[in-house]
């Protein structure tokens, strides 16, 4: 089998001849820190080190070219040299600072989006009709088809990227004070969505459509499950109605943190797959007991355990086996592999997960 169907069948409660063997991917540093202890230098991206281990990852299965979102970005530009750090304007608009060495969440001085005027610049940039969104779509299928790769839509976001633009704060006011924005605001980004699907997906055999949507953190969401509900599960339903037209009928939901009170709202708004699941903060086995058949999952191996290696990782896997046993369940470490992990643990990883879980 391919790692196409593989994955679709796991994804659609059938039996592959095995599981995928995927993982989501490594920070920067945790690839430099690995070249230290042994990983061949030419091996440089987190889809190098995917082929390197004959991994199936996640960063393997290609995106078709629709742009959704900002179009174009904003253009990236450095406004002062601080020695050790950077000020400068990022891709979404946001005037941030940010270390020179090493990947870490910058910190944002001024957010791009904090009015009403600043909301018809990013609008322009949310144009439906710019030509430029959409790709080759057709020729990305068939290529990645005939390599046995499944290929992904890029479904978008709600609330994630509104986040982003706005910093944490203020949508957070926005929602309380000015709720008729931020509804005009999400549905653009629904609008914008279902014309690329539209415009995209007849004819097309795409696996599955891809969200975005950090909006929890370790002790649960950034928006309360009653507005989320209101404002942003009929905009879901609409969208994934639209993609089950071009037979897309699996929606994979990206969300970092404690993810259980938004887990109902997304099932009903149709995204039915959560993913990475992070284990500290979110129990896979709860999730599959209150769900059952109704979620899918992929993510769910503790960081922590390929952290302290050796034993605690055997019991880490052992711990998802009945996951694995039941279906619709493809483990895989529920974050990027942190620098903390050494490369002989990570090669232990992989060896005890192809031996027990695939």
């Amino acid at each position: 089998m391919t790692t196409r169907t593989r994955f679709n069948r796991i994804l659609h409660w059938q039996t592959p001849d095995r599981i995928p063997n995927m993982d989501f991917g490594y920070w920067t540093e945790t690839v430099t820190l690995w070249h230290k202890q042994g990983l061949p230098s030419h091996v440089k991206t987190g889809a190098d080190v995917e082929r390197y281990l004959e991994l199936e990852g996640v960063e393997m299965i290609p995106y078709i070219t629709v742009k959704n979102g900002l179009y174009p970005r904003f253009p990236r530009r450095i406004l002062e040299d601080e020695g050790r750090f950077r000020l400068l304007r990022d891709g979404e608009g946001n005037i941030c600072r940010v270390p020179k060495k090493g990947t870490t969440i910058p910190q944002f001085v001024r957010y791009g989006l904090q009015t009403r005027e600043d909301w018809q610049v990013y609008k322009k940039r949310l144009d439906y009709a710019d030509p430029g969104r959409i790709g080759n779509v057709k020729k990305e299928v068939a290529d990645a088809h005939a390599a046995g790769l499944p290929v992904r839509f890029n479904a978008g976001s709600l609330y994630g990227w509104l986040r982003d633009w706005m910093g944490v704060e203020n949508i957070s006011i926005a929602i309380l004070t000015d709720k008729k924005w931020i509804e005009e605001m999400m549905e653009r980004l629904t609008e914008l969505t279902i014309h690329l699907i539209e415009k995209t997906l007849p004819g097309l055999e795409v696996d599955v459509a891809w969200w975005w949507e950090d909006m929890c953190y370790n002790r649960g969401p950034l928006i309360s499950p009653k507005l989320f509900k209101e404002l942003m599960v009929p905009r879901y339903r609409r969208i994934t109605d639209t993609l089950r037209k071009y037979g897309v009928d699996v929606n994979i939901l990206d969300c970092d943190g404690n993810i259980h009170e938004l887990v109902p709202g997304w099932l009903e708004g149709g995204i039915n797959c959560m993913f990475p699941i992070e284990s500290a903060h979110t129990d896979v086995m709860k999730l599959r007991q209150e769900f059952g058949k109704d979620v899918l999952l992929v993510g769910a191996v503790d960081k922590r355990a390929l952290i302290r290696g050796g034993e605690a990782i055997d019991q880490e896997l052992a711990r998802l086996r009945p996951l694995v046993e039941q279906g619709g369940y493809i483990p895989t470490v529920d974050h990027r592999v942190p620098a903390d992990v050494s490369l002989k643990n990570y090669l232990y990883y992989v060896k005890r997960k192809r031996e027990t879980l695939l």
